[in-house]
């Protein structure tokens, strides 16, 4: 007689974690985060750009990606509560939007027609360097104040 299976309860939001458009997202969010890193680090040490047509890609991918699943988890988790972890969200969001409009507006740029050199706008560059870095860091702050509160309610 074979013993019996353990049967694992899943979570909703372990669901969540594992689902193909949060894995997309993540993925997604990452190339970016690496393809910029190395992209901002290669031009001020080398004046190159590489992986600049991998980014511009990815980050068209990662707008239209980010739009439907903000769309649904705010469908989710609102209305508004005065609380850190909306407030974190909403940081990340709002930093997002303004990551992916300058990002979209640099990818603009540099999609010219060939030989057609234009400087890149360097405020325009600058809000969109210094927004991803702060997207990044709220968007950590936010998930570990989610997992944080659930902790709580758990414990």
């Amino acid at each position: 007689m074979s013993a019996p299976a353990l049967r694992v309860i899943e979570t909703p939001r372990a669901q969540r974690l594992r689902s193909p458009l949060l894995l997309t997202l993540g993925i997604l969010l990452a190339v970016e985060a690496v393809g910029g890193l190395v992209i901002f680090c290669a031009r001020v040490v080398a004046g190159t750009e590489p992986g600049v047509l991998l980014h511009v890609v990815a980050g068209i991918a990662l707008t239209v990606v980010y739009a439907i699943y903000q769309w649904q988890h705010w469908r989710r988790v609102s209305p508004w509560r005065a609380r850190l972890d909306y407030n974190l969200g909403l940081l990340a969001a709002t930093f997002m939007i303004l990551t992916n409009v300058t990002g979209l507006a640099l990818a603009a740029q540099w999609l010219r027609p060939l030989g057609v050199v234009l400087p890149m706008p360097v405020v325009l560059s600058a809000a969109h360097n210094i927004g991803s870095m702060v997207v990044l860091t709220f968007v950590g702050a936010h998930l570990g104040a989610v997992l944080m509160r659930d902790r709580r309610r758990a414990g």
